[in-house]
């Protein structure tokens, strides 16, 4: 158990890789095709329920990482295999797990074409994920968050729907030429660091702790150049507005279950790097050009409501929605309080369980249908009652009714902006951003009146069969979250409070080293 424990990172990095060894081995000595999926099945839910020792974790962090292993990688350059978690990136690794399994029953009856290929692709994407969330070491962590373009990008152009390559081509085009920025920044900063041998880090805790203690002030425009490379790597991979353009054409032309981990997962590496890397590493500059974040987080979330609103295809809608869900997150963390911080974070969480599930409902109703155009359908709570039920219960949530996760994040990053300091007059910035919740009552409801009530139209739809066990088994776990979470998300809260604290105390006044801008140091590049 204490081996484990003391391994925990590592086995839940390695364990996906060992699952699809394991089905190409099956697939190539057995003659049971159709057990693949269970097996896929069974990796992933091992290594959900191995996750959950995370929680086992019961002291606080206070900024710090636990379950953490540091050792020699790359000796020569100085590059470690440096992994841990803390408050951000615990509920992250939680979500990529407690996802994966609902994943992958979610393609029982859809994926007929290369399944060995596809439940590969999806392990492989679970290593990069969960790497991306615990790496500690800058060039680690690089590698991870670019490795997990290329399953996804077989995800979507293999599997995916008519314009699939297109779609999978601009998704890969568009993260990966960010990705080259925040790599330039990455090799900026190792020569920065370099020491009197010549060997500069990649460790981002080294980088850090030699900024906190003054041993290294990186101010003016060189400050401002790497925040920048961070920050647009991150911010199309969030996407924030004007970098958004790739998300609707990838989630509608991905499998259901491709579109539901991008929504769920990935675009929470874009937010989670800027909380991790920009707002510790850029203190000054996170606060200097905050204020061009909140202006396009407001601009996300109004365009993103309005578009979506006029969408005839459900999952498009629901892909346009993210738009704006995501920049109440972006809003929530540039307010830099506490309120606005931990909201920001269970948005995060928030958006992967509802957005999530919205997407997992869409493929249901294709999967009967082949369509998922609105004007198709009409009337359907007749025909399909549990199905509208736990639509309209998953709408609600994402529209963020109390008692519904979706209230708790949205309250406290509005809250959190109502008190900022970031910008002047906040309070007009927070009644601007209130209306994306009054626009996305709009845009959803009037997409449930349209497919769900009144007769039903199309003579098709009348013999649609309502949810399957395995459906409703699917979705229950989704559903019981968005109640939990609406209704107790003191659990959720109390575990990230510290690292937040101490990310939001980093950025408003550069803790532990006083002023960023201290004169006090052994090198300055300015």
């Amino acid at each position: 158990m204490s081996f484990l424990t003391n391994k925990l990172l590592t086995i839940l990095i390695l364990f996906p890789i060992l699952g699809a060894v394991s089905l190409i081995v099956y697939q190539l000595f057995s003659k049971r095709k159709n057990h693949l999926k269970w097996l896929a099945l069974g990796f992933v839910t091992i290594e959900f329920l191995i996750s959950l020792l995370l929680l086992t974790y019961t002291g606080k962090s206070a900024g710090g990482f636990y379950f953490e292993e540091n050792v020699s990688w790359i000796a020569t350059i100085g590059a470690n295999y440096h992994i841990g978690v803390d408050g951000l990136s615990l509920w992250l690794v939680l979500l990529t797990t407690f996802i994966m399994p609902i994943t992958v029953l979610s393609t029982w009856h859809a994926v007929e074409k290369r399944p060995t290929a596809f439940y590969v692709f999806l392990l492989l994407l679970e290593t990069t994920m969960i790497g991306t969330f615990v790496s500690l070491d800058l060039l680690l962590f690089y590698l991870f968050f670019e490795a997990s373009l290329v399953p996804m990008l077989f995800l979507i152009g293999i599997w995916g729907s008519d314009n699939r390559i297109y779609s999978a081509i601009k998704f890969f085009i568009y993260t990966a030429v960010g990705s080259l920025l925040m790599l330039a920044a990455i090799l900026a900063l190792y020569f920065i660091h370099q020491d009197a041998t010549g060997i500069g880090t990649f460790d981002y805790v080294t980088i850090l702790n030699s900024m906190r203690v003054g041993n290294l002030v990186i101010a003016g425009q060189t400050a401002a150049l790497l925040f920048w490379a961070f920050a647009i790597a991150f911010s199309i991979k969030v996407p924030l507005f004007p970098f958004h353009t790739w998300l609707p054409d990838a989630h509608t032309d991905a499998p259901t279950a491709g579109s539901v981990i991008l929504a769920a997962i990935l675009l929470k590496m874009g937010t989670y790097g800027l909380m991790r890397f920009n707002f510790m590493l850029f203190p000054e500059a996170s606060r200097e050009y905050a204020y061009i974040f909140i202006l396009l987080a407001i601009i996300g979330i109004t365009y993103g409501a309005l578009v979506a609103m006029v969408q005839p295809d459900m999952k498009r809608l629901v892909a346009y929605s993210s738009v704006a869900h995501m920049g109440f997150v972006v809003l929530g963390m540039f307010s830099f309080t506490e309120a606005g911080m931990q909201g920001a974070l269970y948005q995060m969480l928030n958006h992967g369980v509802s957005t999530g599930a919205l997407f997992l409902l869409v493929g249901f109703i294709y999967e009967r249908r082949h369509t998922r155009l609105i004007e198709e359908f009409g009337g359907l709570a007749n025909v399909m009652p549990i199905y509208a039920t736990i639509f309209v219960i998953t709408a609600m949530s994402s529209i963020g009714l109390p008692f519904l996760n979706g209230f708790v994040g949205e309250f406290l990053i509005l809250l959190g902006m109502w008190t900022s300091v970031a910008v002047s007059h906040p309070w007009i910035i927070t009644m601007i951003a209130g209306t994306g919740v009054i626009l996305a009552a709009v845009y959803l409801l009037w997409m449930i009146q349209r497919v769900f009530f009144g007769k039903v139209t199309n003579e098709k739809n009348k013999i649609l069969a309502d949810l399957s066990l395995r459906e409703i088994g699917l979705i229950a776990p989704l559903v019981f979250l968005m109640v939990f979470m609406g209704v107790y998300p003191s659990p959720f809260l109390s575990r990230s409070k510290d690292t937040i604290v101490s990310i939001q105390q980093r950025v408003i006044s550069g803790e532990k080293g006083g002023s960023f801008t201290a004169k006090q140091e052994d090198k300055k590049f300015d």
